[in-house]
């Protein structure tokens, strides 16, 4: 079943089950990945969607951050919920150290040689970590091993 299969069936989970929190989730997520489908003329893949999960959090994220600065926990509260049903549809992400070592080959790989070289790393890097890491972390981990 691929990742776009089981949101639609997540969907209908939630509306049996009468949750509506999670139901809003789940229609703010198919609603990002129609949109895309829609503007790019594209059927998405499950690359596609965990991109899209990825842009979500990170935007659930700052407005967490926004609404805490704001004495609003009440929102900030509601965004948390938000960020624990969208994570459900990443795959495991790769620790700190996986990423490291998958940047160190992809260094080797490209014969990247110093931080002139970030552009052509984070590229490649992109291409093989795409989903499986924050590319935050991906980018600090490339600087590193480009400074070192």
């Amino acid at each position: 079943m691929s990742l776009k299969e089981r949101i639609t069936e997540d969907m209908k989970a939630a509306m049996r089950a009468k949750d509506s929190e999670r139901l809003g989730t789940i229609r703010l997520l198919t609603a990002a990945m129609k949109q895309k489908e829609v503007d790019e003329r594209v059927e998405l893949d499950d690359v596609a969607v965990v991109g899209i999960v990825d842009k979500m959090l990170k935007q659930r994220k700052d407005s967490i951050e926004a609404f805490e600065k704001a004495g609003r926990q009440d929102l900030a509260d509601k965004e948390k919920a938000e960020v624990t049903v969208l994570q459900a549809y990443l795959p495991a992400r790769l620790s700190a150290e996986e990423v490291a070592a998958a940047v160190k080959a992809i260094v080797a790989e490209t014969g990247a040689s110093g931080p002139a070289d970030m552009g052509k790393v984070m590229g490649a890097a992109k291409a093989k970590l795409a989903g499986k890491a924050d590319m935050g972390q991906v980018s600090a981990a490339v600087k590193a091993a480009l400074a070192g």
